[in-house]
């Protein structure tokens, strides 16, 4: 299979496997993503995903054979555009998980996701101006709101590639780790989102994400409908009863 789909209590593992190819994105990935996703949304006992890849390489972008046979347009999914997930509309967090390079539309992916954590010998670049094309999967308007529109545009207008620390320092990446460890730390950052209430989680998330896209008045609003949302759930009440009690918390996501 293309995209390996497996769960661990409450984490799904979502895995890019056509390393062969460098990962690169065709139809049967763009599909495979999107219904992992779909997967992973659908099913209320899984609280956070993981994307990763097998190879040495997390993802190269567009799958250039196919674009030139004439199937570009297979490579987007009507709910998630390209690769089925750069404009999927989520409501839990996704933790990309990234060893080996992400270039062109493997940054936008991983843009595309929440948090990101990668190997020291990670490479990330949107190198699309060396061949006379524009990265059109989110990656000119992700990158400059999460590093800085000054470097982004170094990034976007050079095309050259942008390290792990780099990225790290910029704020695009949350941890970078020797390669081998990669995937234990993207795991304990799930196991400590996990160790939330699932609703109050997502919750927070939906109002954290629109940010820098909405102005204040409908923050406000929203902030407002995410905890009168949570007040007639079962984990309302668990969490300031397991206060009183003086005990870990048991979340049902109900």
């Amino acid at each position: 299979m293309s995209v390996e789909f497996e769960t661990k209590g409450h984490l799904a593992i979502i895995t890019l496997n056509r390393p062969d190819a460098r990962n690169a994105i065709n139809g049967v990935m763009a599909q495979g993503i999107e219904s992992a996703l779909d997967k992973f949304e659908e099913d209320p006992n899984l609280w956070v995903a993981i994307l990763t890849a097998n190879g040495k390489a997390f993802c190269a972008g567009a799958d250039l054979k196919e674009i030139s046979a004439g199937n570009g347009a297979a490579l987007s999914t009507k709910k998630g555009g390209f690769a089925g997930i750069a404009r999927r509309e989520r409501t839990k967090p996704l933790i990309a998980a990234i060893t080996g390079s992400a270039l062109a539309g493997g940054t936008e992916i991983a843009l595309s996701c929440d948090m990101i954590v990668c190997a020291d010998t990670t490479n990330f670049g949107l190198p699309e101006v060396k061949r006379s094309l524009v990265a059109g999967a989110g990656g000119l308007f992700r990158l400059p709101r999460v590093i800085g529109m000054p470097m982004a545009l170094e990034v976007i207008l050079t095309g050259d590639p942008l390290s792990s620390q780099r990225a790290y320092e910029l704020g695009m990446v949350n941890k970078v780790v020797p390669e081998a460890d990669v995937i234990a730390e993207a795991t304990s950052l799930a196991d400590r989102i996990m160790a939330n209430a699932p609703l109050a989680v997502q919750a927070s998330r939906t109002v954290t994400v629109d940010a820098l896209k909405k102005g204040d008045d409908e923050l406000w609003k929203a902030s407002g409908t995410a905890f009168a949302g949570l007040v007639t759930t079962e984990d309302f009440k668990e969490g300031p009863r397991a206060f009183i009690e003086k005990r870990a918390p048991v979340w049902k996501g109900k």
